[in-house]
């Protein structure tokens, strides 16, 4: 077999927001390729196979997600699982109103759609506020409120008990975004059924980047057109199966491991908090406690985030810069201008989990000692190290 040059990931890795598979998902995936392959709505017994499989992997991930298995559909990523999710619920209440509740830190497919003029403030760690938007929801001609479990730019998790709470007094459907969240904060996931809709990515435990829809049983949703055919009538065609027993078999493979891994994975990021709060001109953003135990990100002053990204890659620690919230990896950060801080210099890790990244503590910390002498290499290159 000729040389593909494909392999494992290089070390360094602190960007996973779509980080590599689970080693045993991956596993799975490349054993579901001569099993799982056939479609799954035919009758032949290839196709039943497959629907079988499908099944089981669907009912994995509903108790993940809180949910029955007739109530979760699969798409092929996050961001089409959000447009769809909103773009149901609006059509589903279009006689009610038209006007959608969200916040200024969601994530622009969501904040692009129709409906959302002028999105909610947040404060200055990302947050927005459950008394403003309890007022938003109950303000009339209202078709949906949208709400993440916490923000993945950032890590700030938001008061989405008080705001589930305002939407049900009001009588307003909430879309709960959990693709940040989704089997790294157990925190969040206690507040699943807070919602008649959520979203979840299943990269964000190590599953491929599928999105995961979840539409509760007596909530209003629909889709304008025709009815579909696959996915509880959502998507035009059913799932690849092999990628959904990856999803699956990651999900089963990270619950064994969650505590450690968020224990270790909190004390990992309190350590670069620390270590980029002591570089000079440098603010750590989002909440420092309340927040997912994976993510942070960091504003530095007269340096470029693009040129940093470059200087720290250089050196073999591999990070973020950026909005994590668009298609645009290097377009500046609407997060961080909704929340009021820097968005030219900002750098992101989110950490792997430790399954697929083994060397993460080593990367870390080696990540806290190169940072001061990468900051300042690169205010040296942009002239900016006298100012």
């Amino acid at each position: 077999m000729a040389d593909t040059g494909i392999g494992p990931p290089a070390g360094g890795l602190l960007d996973a927001s779509r980080g590599p598979l689970h080693p045993a998902a991956a596993t799975t995936l490349t054993a579901a390729l001569g099993v799982a392959f056939a479609d799954p709505t035919r009758l032949h017994a290839p196709g039943r196979h497959a629907r079988s499989l499908l099944d089981t992997s669907r009912a994995v991930l509903a108790d993940a997600l809180g949910a029955s298995p007739a109530e979760v559909s699969v798409h092929p990523s996050a961001e089409a699982a959000l447009d769809l999710a909103l773009t149901g619920l609006r059509h589903a209440r279009r006689r009610v109103g038209e006007r959608v509740v969200a916040g200024a830190t969601e994530r622009s497919v969501l904040l692009l759609q129709p409906g959302i003029d002028g999105p909610l403030p947040v404060d200055r760690s990302g947050r927005v506020d459950a008394e403003a938007f309890a007022a938003a929801v109950g303000g009339g001609r209202v078709a949906a409120a949208v709400l993440q479990v916490a923000n993945g730019e950032v890590g700030t998790r938001q008061p989405v008990a008080a705001v589930a709470a305002a939407a049900r007094t009001a009588g307003v459907p909430l879309l709960l975004d959990a693709t940040a969240s989704l089997g790294r904060d157990r925190a969040g996931d206690g507040l699943l059924r807070e919602a008649g809709v959520v979203v979840a990515d299943a990269a964000s435990f190590g599953g491929p980047p599928l999105g995961l829809l979840v539409v509760r049983a007596g909530t209003r949703w629909g889709l304008p057109g025709p009815r579909r055919e696959a996915e509880h009538g959502r998507e035009h065609a059913a799932p690849w199966v092999p990628l959904v027993l990856a999803a699956a078999e990651a999900w089963r493979q990270g619950e064994a491991e969650r505590v450690e891994e968020e224990r270790t994975a909190r004390e990992l990021v309190a350590r670069v908090r620390a270590a980029a709060a002591e570089v000079p001109d440098v603010e750590v953003v989002g909440d420092a406690d309340d927040r997912l135990p994976h993510v942070v990100t960091f504003s530095v002053l007269y340096a470029d985030g693009e040129v940093l990204l470059e200087e720290l890659s250089r050196r073999g620690l591999h990070v973020a810069s950026g909005s994590a919230c668009t298609s645009s990896a290097l377009r500046p950060s609407h997060v961080l201008a909704a929340m009021g801080v820097l968005t030219h210099g900002n750098v992101r890790v989110t950490l792997p989990l430790r399954a697929v990244s083994p060397t993460r503590a080593d990367d870390v910390e080696r990540l806290c000692r190169e940072l001061p002498e990468a900051v300042a290499t690169v205010r040296r290159r942009l002239g900016t190290d006298d100012l």
